[in-house]
C-alpha cells in the first residue's frame, strides 16, 4: 500500500481528498498546523471523522517547520506528496502578506527539498483560479498568468514556478491543480456559500461586496478531491484546471437558489467591490478531461442541497463556529 503525504489534511479540500485517497487504496499520512485563520473547531471536526479511517494517520506539523517535516519523511516511506497546505483568502493576504509567502511559497520549497533529497517522484500542488485575473474566458492553462492582483495569488504563482524549477532540475513529476471556487458540506466559513446559507437561515443581512453580479465557476468539493487524486498520474510537469466547466453562476443566482431551498428571503448589506477580487471565473477543463480522465459530476443544485442539508444537520455545532471577518 503506497503512502501519500497529504498536507493541509484538516482543511476543507484536504479532508475530502484524504477520504478519496483511502477509498482508492492509498495509506495517508496527513499533516496540518491547525491554524486559526478560521475557527479550528471546524478542522478538529473534520479530523474526528478522518480518525475513523483505517489507513489514515495524522501529525500536527507546519510545512514551514523544516525539522518537523524531516522527521515525518524519516518516519515514513512516502511515495508521493499532495500539497494542499496553504494560507487562503484574497483580502486577508493583503493584511498579512508575509504569512502567505512563508506558507504558500517557502512551505512548498521545504517540501520540494525533502522530495528532492529522498528521490520521491511525484508532487501534486494545489493552486488557484485567482491567477487568471484579467485573462480571457474560459481560462486555459496556457494563458500567461504574470499579473497576480493579490499577495495570495502571487504566493501561489511563486509555488508553481518553484515546482517547475525542481521538475526541470531534478526530474520531479509535478501536477499543478488550479481550483475554481470550491464549495460543499463542512466548507470554509470564510467562503460565500457557507456564509450565505448561515445568514439566510438566521435572517441576518448578507454582506455582499459588489452588487452580486460577479460570477464564479463553482465546483463541488467531492469532484475536486477526485480530480486531485487523479492528478497523481505521471505527467512530467502539467497544470490542470479543476472547475465546474459550465457557464459561471452569479452570486445573485446562488443567493436565490439558497432562498428557495430554505424558503426564506434575505436582505443585503452591499459593500464596494474589492479591488483584489475577480469579477468572473470560468475554467476550460478539457485538459483535465483529456489527460487525467476527470470531469465534475455534481450539479450546482445537487451540491447546494448537500451543503444545506449538512448545515441543517449540524446547526447546533455550527452555531459555535465564529465567522472570520
Amino acid at each position: 500500500m503506497e503512502k501519500v503525504l497529504l498536507t493541509g489534511a484538516a482543511g476543507f479540500i484536504g479532508a475530502y481528498t484524504a477520504r478519496e485517497l483511502v477509498k482508492q487504496g492509498f495509506y495517508v499520512i496527513g499533516i496540518d498546523n491547525l491554524n486559526d485563520y478560521y475557527d479550528p473547531k471546524l478542522k478538529e471536526h473534520r479530523l474526528e471523522l478522518l480518525s475513523a479511517l483505517e489507513n489514515f494517520e495524522f501529525e500536527k506539523i507546519d510545512i514551514e517547520d523544516r525539522e518537523g517535516l524531516k522527521k515525518v519523511f524519516d518516519k515514513h516511506d512516502i511515495k508521493a506528496v499532495i500539497n494542499l497546505a496553504a494560507r487562503a483568502g484574497v483580502r486577508y493576504s493583503m493584511e498579512h502578506p508575509h504569512l502567505y509567502m512563508n506558507t504558500n511559497a517557502v512551505g512548498t520549497l521545504n517540501l520540494l527539498e525533502e522530495i528532492r533529497e529522498r528521490g520521491i517522484k511525484k508532487l501534486v500542488l494545489a493552486s488557484t483560479s485567482s491567477l487568471y485575473a484579467g485573462q480571457e474566458m474560459p481560462f486555459l492553462e496556457s494563458l500567461a498568468v504574470n499579473t497576480p492582483i493579490s499577495p495570495y495569488a502571487a504566493s501561489k504563482k511563486a509555488a508553481e514556478v518553484m515546482a517547475y524549477s525542481y521538475h526541470y532540475l531534478y526530474g520531479i513529476d509535478v501536477s499543478v491543480v488550479r481550483y475554481f471556487t470550491v464549495y460543499g458540506p463542512a466548507g470554509r466559513p470564510d467562503m460565500c456559500i457557507y456564509r450565505f446559507i448561515k445568514w439566510i437561515n438566521e435572517g441576518t443581512p448578507i454582506t455582499l461586496f459588489g452588487n452580486g453580479s460577479q460570477a464564479r465557476d463553482f465546483t463541488f468539493v467531492e469532484d475536486i478531491a477526485k480530480g486531485t487524486v487523479c492528478a497523481l498520474k505521471e505527467v512530467g510537469y502539467e497544470i490542470f484546471n479543476l472547475g465546474g466547466g459550465k457557464n459561471p453562476i452569479s452570486l445573485n443566482e446562488i443567493i436565490k437558489k439558497i432562498e428557495v431551498s430554505l424558503d426564506k428571503k434575505c436582505e443585503r448589506d452591499l459593500k464596494p467591490f474589492h479591488k483584489a477580487d475577480i469579477n468572473e471565473t470560468w475554467a476550460d477543463i478539457s485538459k483535465a478531461k483529456d489527460i487525467l480522465g476527470w470531469e465534475p459530476t455534481v450539479s450546482i443544485d445537487d451540491g447546494l442541497k448537500e451543503s444545506i442539508d449538512w448545515y441543517k444537520t449540524n446547526i447546533d455545532f455550527l452555531n459555535t463556529i465564529e465567522l472570520p471577518e
